[in-house]
């Protein structure tokens, strides 16, 4: 059996992924030691990025090779857009957080680089180079959701963080993570030698705003000057 052009790019996130679950703030869900007001700033940060999440979605629908690619980018926005974010306004009623909150809330530095690095990817760069940059915050949460369902503390927990565990380790999940592999794949297969490593340096760009990510959440932080 040959190898798929997703195995090369795990073995390209895996170290990334790795430092991912070991970072405080992963851990402090797993072991119920994260202060709340670290995954509150989280959830408003992550509802900011999905709003462009959901439009490089929109993106690729526009430079899908085939309609049935298209369809698939399509669906995957409309799950962007309704069942993920709906899932983050859940959160945040459980945490206090109102709409009103969610929608006025400002884009850290960190959200506002790794947002504009996927935009300006998926409308100047190549459908090779969009599809390999959407793919590490679906592929690496399933991955952080797989690691806490094993080994979460179950010693007197905070339930809302369940929630968290339970929507990123789902088979649903699972199944919008391999339709976004298969497509790698599939593009993979027709692409030259360059694209493929092209492929792989934004993938692992990615992989590293993902990091980035947890860690300011974990800092709550801040733009230096409001």
């Amino acid at each position: 059996m040959s190898e798929l052009f997703t195995d090369q790019l795990f073995l390209t996130g895996k170290k990334i992924w790795d430092a991912q679950y070991e970072h405080p703030f992963i851990q402090g869900i797993q072991d119920n030691t994260l202060p709340i007001s670290k995954f509150m700033y989280w959830v408003k940060q992550d509802y900011l990025f999905l709003i462009d999440y959901g439009k490089l979605f929109s993106i690729a629908v526009v430079k899908s090779p085939d309609i049935r690619s298209s369809m698939q980018f399509s669906n995957l926005a409309y799950e962007t857009f309704s069942t993920e974010m709906d899932l983050h306004r859940n959160f945040a009623k459980e945490f206090g957080i109102s709409e009103l909150e969610l929608e006025s809330e400002r884009k850290s530095p960190t959200c506002s680089a790794y947002t504009d690095f996927l935009l300006r990817t998926g409308s100047i760069g190549g459908y090779h180079e969009l599809l390999a940059s959407l793919l590490p915050c679906m592929w690496g949460f399933y991955d952080v959701g797989l690691r806490l369902k094993v080994n979460i503390s179950t010693i007197d927990r905070d339930k809302r963080y369940d929630n968290f565990i339970e929507q990123y380790s789902s088979n649903d999940f699972r199944d919008l993570v391999e339709i976004c592999k298969g497509m790698v794949n599939q593009c993979a297969d027709r692409s030259a030698a360059e694209s493929k490593q092209e492929m792989v340096d934004v993938f692992s760009k990615s992989c590293q705003y993902e990091y980035l990510f947890w860690d300011m959440a974990w800092k709550e932080e801040r733009w230096p000057i409001s």
